[in-house]
C-alpha cells in the first residue's frame, strides 16, 4: 500500500457491507489520533463522523429544497395571484358600504 493506507468501514446493518477508502499517511494520523482522544476504535470514529456529515448534507439540502419551493410559491403567488373567493368579494362588499365608497 505504501503511501496511502487502506482504511475499511463496515455500515451497521444485519450483514455488514464494506467501504474502502484510500487516505495519505497524515489523513491517517489524524483520524486514528482523533479516535484515540475518543476513546473508540478508527473504524468506528470513521463511521461515526461520516454517518454524521451524511445526516447534516441530507438535512442542508432538504432546508434548501423547501426554501427554493417556498419561495417558488410566493413568487408565483405575487405573479398570478388567485381570483377572490366568494368570502372575500362578500368582505370588500361590505367594507366599500361601511367606507361609503
Amino acid at each position: 500500500m505504501g503511501h496511502h493506507q487502506l482504511l475499511q468501514v463496515r455500515r451497521q446493518s444485519r450483514r455488514p457491507e464494506r467501504l474502502e477508502a484510500r487516505l495519505g499517511r497524515e489523513q491517517k494520523r489524524l483520524i486514528e489520533r482523533a479516535a484515540q482522544i475518543r476513546g473508540t476504535s478508527v473504524t468506528d470514529f470513521v463511521l461515526a463522523s461520516a454517518q454524521q456529515a451524511a445526516v447534516e448534507t441530507i438535512r442542508d439540502f432538504q432546508v434548501l429544497s423547501l426554501r427554493d419551493e417556498a419561495r417558488d410559491a410566493f413568487v408565483n403567488a405575487l405573479l398570478n395571484p388567485p381570483a377572490p373567493n366568494a368570502p372575500a368579494r362578500a368582505a370588500a362588499r361590505r367594507y366599500k358600504k361601511l367606507m361609503g365608497l
